[in-house]
């Protein structure tokens, strides 16, 4: 795990809500093996041992998501991600399918896609997360290329919060996201 990674899966493990944006890839916690392992194998950047330990954790955290009290998990991509090819076109008909089963089987988890017919928007700024721990107020996980942070400060809580409400305003339904994401599983073909 890289340092600056470090205290991000303990805040997501307690936390009681996540609110995930991501306008690049799958959110980790919803991402499958192979689609995880393609992502991690891009670009050579990782030795092959590197790779299968970060799939591993990678999946190890989804156990949030099935835990005795899981949090209230809100996961809202751009539809960017589901048409880029990562692993080619059976791991993303597996990773798309595995979106609807996730959405449609665990009643604590909604998915929510940005349509490509939506214009510019509050999230192509990039991807964050909000978290709200156990006890205390919200905070804000922030992700770049070489770093990634965890925010408390109020004032930018606050306005990411506003940023949250605004992206999730230009995406659909929870029901109208399943309906989405099962046909464009159908065009991996």
């Amino acid at each position: 795990m890289v340092p600056w990674f470090r205290d991000w899966p303990g805040i997501e493990a307690e936390a009681t809500a996540l609110r995930w944006f991501e306008p690049l890839c799958v959110p980790g916690l919803l991402q499958t093996e192979g689609y995880a392992r393609a992502l991690l194998c891009t670009g050579g950047l990782f030795a092959p041992d590197e790779v299968e330990q970060q799939v591993v954790t990678r999946l190890d955290r989804q156990a949030v998501l099935t835990r005795d009290r899981p949090p209230l998990l809100t996961f809202v991509v751009d539809e960017h991600v589901l048409r880029r090819s990562v692993g080619g076109p059976e791991v993303m008909r597996e990773q798309v399918r595995h979106l609807v089963k996730v959405g449609t089987g665990l009643p604590r988890v909604r998915i929510h896609v940005v349509p490509l017919t939506v214009a510019a928007y509050a999230g192509l700024s990039g991807p964050f997360v909000l978290a709200t721990p156990p006890h205390g107020e919200d905070v804000v996980y922030q992700e770049g290329q070489l770093h990634g942070q965890v925010i408390d400060r109020v004032d930018h809580v606050r306005r990411m919060v506003e940023v949250w409400e605004s992206i999730r305003g230009e995406a659909l339904s929870h029901q109208q996201s399943l309906e989405f994401l099962t046909e464009v599983a159908e065009t991996w073909t």
